[in-house]
Parts: structure tokens; sequence; C-alpha cells
């Protein structure tokens, strides 16, 4: 079995045994798969160009590993339950033998359509286990997968067929989302035809009995070819470092980036990262709630738990509907052990409905996770006592679309855990921090630059067409080392706190604050639901401070609620932290991952509106001209 650490001890002696011989440790849990021909080389560590490899010359497929080897002792065992977005809908519970099934006739019917090895397919599918089984059809043929959220517009998927050269394309002709039945395969067509006779067939999934447009000459029915082939499908053999996945990430340019995994090496960290972080056990019940259509969703909603034999939890619908319990009634319904979700989840739920948790029992849950962003005190309070009841861990994640995996977490009943800090690298990571000039800073109580000095299995490996953005994005700027973007402090017992992007971190009167702290103070007021802060520039400070806050109800006194909130943050943090400005905002820009999209208020708060750049990766990009226009400048 790959490696589970159980107690604090062991932790500190694999951590420390995984960096005094990194190799070897990774050698030992890429053991517990199946290769067709083992390694040559377990590392090829080049962090400057950069040009990493792991488990260099073993041959394997993925899928096996997902599917096949679980089939002799878990063959009847769930591997995805699906719950509807209609709470009385049918629910469907899929073996892993089944999965494999499904798998092969899906993988059967795109080489019968010409996909072959290497060839890149977009799929833009809702939450439905059709998703799964056609990204893991991807790779059961050996063709890299291009998943885009169901939600993105027209102009971005097009954008990223074009980029990766994709000649088929994967859909659901309708997406259940709520009250909305949201027209995918329009939006498809759409972006198929600003950007024509690129795409050789379109496979579509009838999820509803809805009509839609069909061009007999490039739409395929999933129905009408999928459930017709043979079960069984020789997987293509593939190189660990043959690409697996490309995955756009949004670029703080505007411009997205296609972030590049290779099999081995993520196959390796997904399923470690997956037994550790949620301690998972063989008759656990795991849900993590993000789409498939992002990194988390990728990672530990289908791969991790699937490399692991778990049973992972697929939901089609949101959480408020049709109320605010929907997430806490899944749990029960399931008996979920682990819980892992955003903090935008969170704050949404407990704005909108504080004592709803109340109601149901949650007393399956074992761990409960959080994951997309730092979560700040409040929320963590609010989950930690209305979800976990006082007594379930916390796991506050920190990882990034370019880790593949998770990077820092506590981990549940082993470490502590201490609010708004995602604690310590999990075995095999080796953060650092460092200053303005690369310099390390050793030792506790600093903070400065989060970096990573060594190749962890899931490193990126290269941004899709262009290696040189890559290289000048996360290796360039301090040689030697990963560097993430991020802010972060260590505290006196060496927990890691993330406190932003560094463009997030605003440099006042040469003090460097976080922005995540400020927003911490602010959100703690009790009529703030969340607020986003950025730096802007000033005459006297260099940088000041711009706070766009969203209150709970309508305010009708703002200089009074203003006043108060600058009470707070100068009690919790000091007067040098104070917003110069407040602007009250209804809506934050979010992706539809929901994150926050702060370049977009920092361009607005520096009266630079022009420069805003591409909204399409926005969920609500209605908000800015609103934000634009109530600028307090």
């Amino acid at each position: 079995m790959m490696l589970q650490i159980n107690s604090l001890s062991q932790y500190q002696d694999e951590y420390r045994r995984s960096i005094e011989h990194p190799e070897q440790f990774w050698a030992e849990q890429a053991e517990h798969f199946e290769w067709h021909r083992k390694w040559h080389t377990v590392l090829k560590n080049d962090f400057i160009t950069p040009d990493v490899r792991w488990f260099e010359g073993g041959r394997l497929n993925i899928t096996e590993n997902c599917l096949d080897r679980h089939i002799a002792d878990k063959g009847d065992k769930p591997a995805i339950i699906w719950e509807p977005n209609d709470p009385t809908g049918p629910s469907i519970s899929i073996s892993y033998r089944q999965l494999l099934a499904q798998v092969n006739q899906c993988a059967n019917a795109l080489r019968s359509m010409g996909v072959s090895k290497g060839d890149r397919i977009c799929i833009y599918m809702p939450m439905i286990p059709q998703a799964v089984v056609a990204m893991l059809a991807c790779a059961r043929v050996g063709a890299v997968h291009s998943i885009v959220f169901a939600g993105f517009s027209a102009k971005s998927l097009s954008d990223r067929i074009t980029d990766t050269g994709c000649k088929w394309v994967i859909c659901s002709d309708y997406n259940r989302r709520g009250a909305k039945d949201i027209a995918v395969k329009e939006v498809v067509d759409e972006a198929l035809s600003l950007e024509p006779n690129l795409v050789e067939k379109v496979l579509v999934y009838k999820h509803t009995n809805k009509t839609t447009c069909w061009n007999p000459e490039l739409d395929v029915c999933w129905q009408d070819i999928v459930p017709l082939m043979p079960e069984k499908c020789a997987p293509e053999i593939m190189d660990s470092e043959d690409m697996l996945f490309i995955l756009y990430t949004s670029g703080s340019t505007g411009k997205p980036k296609g972030a590049v995994h290779t099999i081995g090496g993520y196959m390796v960290f997904t399923c470690f990262t997956f037994i550790n972080t949620f301690q998972y056990k063989n008759d656990d019940i795991y849900w993590c709630t993000a789409d498939i259509g992002w990194i988390t969703g990728h990672s530990y909603g289908v791969y991790g738990p699937l490399l692991a034999g778990a049973t992972t939890l697929m939901f089609e619908g949101v959480p408020n509907y049709p109320d605010a319990g929907r997430f806490w009634q899944i749990i029960d319904k399931y008996r979920v052990t682990q819980f892992y979700t955003a903090p935008t989840a969170i704050r949404s739920l407990m704005a909108s409905a504080w004592d709803e948790p109340d109601k149901y029992k949650l007393d399956s849950l074992k761990v409960i996770g959080s994951v997309g962003e730092p979560i700040n005190e409040e929320a963590w309070h609010w989950y930690d006592e209305k979800v976990g009841r006082g007594k379930v861990p916390i796991v506050d994640t920190w990882w990034q679309t370019e880790n593949g995996g998770i990077m820092i977490t506590p981990l549940p009943g082993i470490t502590d855990t201490k609010p708004c800090y995602a604690s310590y690298p999990l075995p095999g990571v080796q953060p650092v921090i460092v200053n303005q000039d690369g310099k390390i800073l050793e030792g506790n109580d600093v903070e400065g630059l989060l970096c990573i000095r060594f190749p962890w299995p899931s490193v990126v490996r290269t941004t899709y067409g262009d290696h040189e953005r890559c290289r000048t994005t996360y290796f360039a700027p301090f040689p030697g080392f990963y560097f993430t973007g991020d802010a972060a402090r260590r505290d006196s017992e060496g927990r890691y706190r993330i406190m932003g992007r560094v463009d997030d971190v605003i440099n006042v009167s040469g003090h460097r604050l976080g922005t995540a702290e400020v927003e911490d103070a602010i959100n703690s007021h009790p009529e703030i639901v969340e607020s986003a802060v950025v730096g802007f520039p000033h005459p006297i400070k260099g940088q000041g401070i711009y706070a766009y806050v969203t209150a709970l109800h309508d305010v009708e006194d703002k200089e009074k609620l203003i006043r108060e909130v600058l009470q707070v943050v100068t009690e919790q943090i000091g007067a040098i932290a104070k917003p110069d400005k407040i602007q009250f905002a209804p809506q934050l820009p979010k992706t539809r991952s929901g994150k926050i999209m702060r370049r977009i208020l920092r361009k607005i708060a520096e009266g630079a509106p022009e420069q805003i750049g591409d909204t399409s990766t926005l969920i609500n990009p209605e908000c800015v001209q609103d934000l634009i226009d109530g600028c307090e400048l």
C-alpha cells in the first residue's frame, strides 16, 4: 500500500526522509502502481530551464491504475455516486466494474472517430458521470483532455480550442444548474463558428429531452454510438512524461495559461496527497464539490479518489438550490465522511443561512476541507462550529493549478490546525520564504515570498505552446526555485499562512500588508459578508488601501458602517492597515471557480478601467461596470 501517515512522529520522520532522500521516497510511492515498464531515472531536476521529469522511461496507462487494478477486490464498490440537480430526481451509483466498461465504450467510440495518441480533445460538460467517462476515455486512448468549465463563454471556449488545436469536442446538450437549464450545445456551436473548420467532430451527450441545433456532418450523438461499442478496450501504453491534460488558468495579464501536466508524476502525487490529506479509509464516502472544469475537480474529484479506489460523490447542482440546506442534506443522505469545498461557498451559505446546518445531523463527517483561496477567520470558525460541530478537523489546503496537487495542509487528527493557516508542507514539498532579492529567510516568524526549492512529482511541465512564458512566470524570478506568486508568513511554530498573491500584497509607507489579513479584519464585522482589498497609488504612502465590501443588508448609514469597519481594522491589525477608501459593492467579480478577480479591482482602484482586459472568465461580468461607476477616486 502507498504510505499513509497516521501519527505526528511518523509525519516528522517521513517528511525528513522525503527531503533528505526525495528520489527514494517518491520511487517507493510509485511502486504502489502498475507499470508496463519501470522507470530508468527517478528524477531529472532542472529548475532553471525548466526541464523536470519524473519516472523517466516508465510506461503505463493511468486509467489502468484508476480502474482495472481495482476490479479484483473492488469491482462492485461504487466508484462514483451521482446526485442530480433536482433533489427529487434519481441518483446514480456506478461501480468500478461498470465505470471501466463505460470508459472502454467511450474510448472505442473515440478511436472510431479517428482519435489517436497525442490528439487534444476539448470537454465542455456539466457535472454528470459522462464527463468523468469522457476524460478517462481520452486518457485510455492516449489523447490529451482539455476540460473547459461548462459555463465559460463561447469566446473563451473558442480561444481554448484554438490554442490547443483540438480536433474533437465532447459536450452535453444542456446543463441543469439550479432553476435553470443552460444550453451548452449552443455555446459550443457559437464557439466553433468563431473558428470554423478547426473541429472535425462534436460528440454530444443528450442530458435532457430539449431540442438543440444539429449538424449531421459535424455532430455525433453519444447515445447513438457509445453504448453500442465493445466494453473492452486495450489501453494505449504511454510514457510517464507524456501529456495527460492541459488546463487553463487565468493569468495576471488576463490571457489564460494552458498548464500542462504529465502522467506518471501527477498520478503518484495526487494519489499520495489524497490518501494523506483526507486520511481516506476504504469504506469512506468522499465528496469534493469542485466542478470538473477546475484543477480541484481533476485532482480531487476524479483522479486522486479513483487512483486510491475510493468512492467519490458528484453533485450536478448548486449549494443553494432548492434551498441553502442542499449541501448538508446530501452529506446526511450519503453519510459523507470527507467534505471538500471552497471558502466562497462557505461564506455564501454562512451569510444566507447561518443556522441552516443545525437542522442536519452531519455526524458522518470525519474531515472537512477548504480549497481555492485563504479562508478568513470568521468563515473558518463558522465552518468549524456549524458543520464540524467543533470536533471535525479542518484541512485548509494550499496549492495551485500549476502544482497539480495539495502542497501545504494540516493532516487531520495528526497535525494541529490554526484558523487562516494552511499549516505544514506535505512530505516531498520543500517551501521556502525569500525576500525580494531571493535570499532565503531562515527560521520562524518571517514573511516574504513563497517559493518551492525542489521539484515534486506533479509540478507543471510547461505552458502549452509557450514554454518561455512558463519559465518567465514561475522559474525566472528566482533562479533555482519555483515561484508561487504568493506571499506567505511562517509563524513561530513553523506553520505557513498564505497572505495572497504578491500583487495582492500592499506596501503602505514601507509596511507590507497582506490583503487576506486586512480582508479578514473587515469580514469580522457582523454586517460585512465579503470584501476584497487592493492597493492603489497614494501620493504620501506610496500605496493606499482600497476596500470593496459587500454588506449583509442594504446600508442606510454608509458613513457609520465605514467608521465601524475602520475601527475593527484598527483594533485587529493597527491604524496602518485602515483602508483609505471603502466602496460598497453588491457583487465582486469572480471566476467560475469562485475566486475574486483582483486584477480587475486593482485597475478600477488605480483609475485605469480601460486596462481591465478580458472579463470572459467571470461568472458575473455585468458587475464590472457597476464597480467602475461606483469608484471612489
